[in-house]
């Protein structure tokens, strides 16, 4: 078995900025925060550690109470931002989710930072809610590192699933993993948990920024996953 993880924003869909625009209403309507700093990166990060920092710029206490209250809030506010921000699935993405299916080995799972209850809001806006089977999430964690460990583990216990009762005393590990996203961060937290890393500039960072960070495989988007497709063959042995 053989796990590949992937980004939603600027990955799979862009939203047109719709989440950036939930987190705005939302800091309006429950802190008063009229207008977001914008010195506060959103790119390839978590929504806790996002709504956290912004809250520490804006005078906010980041304690627990707040965030439960921020994290009501967007998730009140996200499908109707949604609705109002013109997005798209990115170039290639559904040809490709369908040659994972068409495959059949593959574990197709999420390595966000978005939380879980606003992931599922963007893929059911965009037709991708019954594509991906597990995945790491920004609920806890600020760290996109912590967030693919989970992921990864989480892959590793559908992968010992897959094996039927008599034979779970076999030493069942993933083949490899495989983290496609559109930032540096994806890269690192692919470091991080010693996955393929694959990066596109579908998102905010350029080509070049992405080149820098040296992942394993940059392709312009998904349009072409021919090489994204082989090093899963190769990892598996075909």
């Amino acid at each position: 078995m053989y796990a590949i993880l992937f980004d939603i924003d600027g990955t799979l869909v862009s939203t047109g900025g719709a989440g950036q625009l939930a987190f705005a209403e939302t800091f309006a309507a429950e802190f008063g925060v009229e207008e977001l700093s914008g010195k506060v990166p959103f790119a390839g990060r978590s929504d806790r550690a996002i709504a956290g920092d912004l809250m520490r710029v804006h005078g906010v206490d980041p304690h627990e109470e707040n965030w439960q209250r921020f994290r009501a809030g967007y998730l009140q506010r996200l499908p109707s931002a949604l609705q109002r921000k013109t997005g798209r699935v990115l170039p290639g993405v559904i040809e490709l989710l369908d040659q994972l299916a068409a495959a059949g080995h593959p574990l197709v799972g999420l390595l966000t930072g978005n939380i879980r209850e606003g992931a599922d809001h963007k893929l059911q806006h965009y037709g991708l809610a019954d594509r991906f089977d597990f995945g790491g999430f920004g609920d806890v964690s600020h760290e996109r590192s912590e967030i693919a460990a989970a992921a990864l583990a989480e892959a590793q216990r559908l992968a010992r699933e897959e094996y039927s009762p008599a034979s779970r005393l076999e030493i069942c590990e993933l083949a490899g993993a495989m983290v496609i996203g559109d930032t540096i961060h994806d890269v690192s937290c692919a470091r991080a948990i010693g996955a393929f890393a694959v990066a596109v500039p579908t998102g905010g960072a350029t080509r070049e920024e992405l080149a820098a960070a040296q992942p394993d495989l940059l392709l312009d988007d998904l349009s072409d996953a021919r090489p994204l497709l082989a090093e899963i063959e190769r990892a598996m042995g075909g």
